[in-house]
């Protein structure tokens, strides 16, 4: 009984003590335990510290505080820098040039082509006016067997533009402002977004590979070090995630 009752208390468990003589203990347990009884009452303590635990959380990550000098000597740290904005860069170029609820003809000017491998301009391969307020014209006179291609390019451009064809000449209506082109703008934006999100993370990833291959680094020091990498691309990400969040707005209406 006595045994039973240290490996419940090794347990975790409460006695609760109720004053009344066990005439069935042998004589000098009950002189031992002054003439109480002890009844086991189970708690589960681990459960109660896992609640308490669920209560205070695993709060949010500490900031990462960027030492530069240190990875500096380690990376090339503004090759990192520069090719993660460039990605932020370019997504905010696209967003202007290809997301516009009034489809331009400076949108169309720009728009990349591809040709036998190789990216070009629309510009570059047609003449592009306009023959009133709502429709665009592209004269693909000096390059006609690229018309397969723009016309494919076009279709993927996310600018929801149906182009006709009248032999060498293209004619692209400009479509109306509707709650279902916004959407698809909208859409075209998240697109955009996860397009230079993955390339900033590829960056990150990268640089964590060259790391990782550095034999004379310490363990300590490469995780430092990754986890900075991680920090910064976290910051350019952070920046192309409020960009999309105000394009949207403008292309919602919101």
């Amino acid at each position: 009984m006595l045994r039973s009752a240290l490996h419940l208390a090794a347990l975790g468990v409460r006695q609760t003590r109720v004053t009344s003589s066990s005439p069935r203990l042998p004589l000098i347990l009950q002189n031992n335990l002054e003439n109480t009884k002890y009844l086991q009452v189970a708690r589960d303590y681990a459960k109660g510290r896992d609640k308490k635990k669920e209560k205070g959380g695993k709060g949010k990550p500490g900031k990462v505080e960027i030492n530069e000098q240190q990875l500096r000597e380690i990376l090339n740290f503004d090759g990192l820098n520069s090719q993660m904005q460039k990605s932020v860069m370019q997504m905010k170029e696209d967003f202007v040039k290809h997301l516009s609820l009034r489809s331009t003809s400076g949108a169309i000017d720009t728009l990349r082509i591809k040709v036998d491998g190789q990216e070009h301009e629309l510009q570059e391969l047609a003449q592009i006016s306009r023959k009133n307020p709502k429709t665009i014209i592209v004269n693909m006179i000096g390059f006609p067997q690229t018309i397969p291609d723009v016309l494919k390019a076009i279709e993927k451009s996310g600018m929801n533009l149906n182009p006709q064809q009248d032999g060498t000449t293209l004619f692209i209506p400009i479509p109306k402002v509707t709650k279902e082109h916004r959407e698809n703008l909208s859409k075209n934006a998240k697109a955009l977004f996860v397009k230079y999100r993955d390339a900033i993370r590829g960056v990150q990833n990268e640089h964590i590979r060259k790391l990782k291959k550095q034999p004379e680094l310490g363990k300590d020091d490469a995780f430092a070090a990754q986890a900075q990498v991680t920090a910064i691309a976290d910051r350019f990400i952070s920046e192309a995630d409020k960009l999309l969040a105000s394009k949207q707005k403008e292309l919602l209406g919101d």
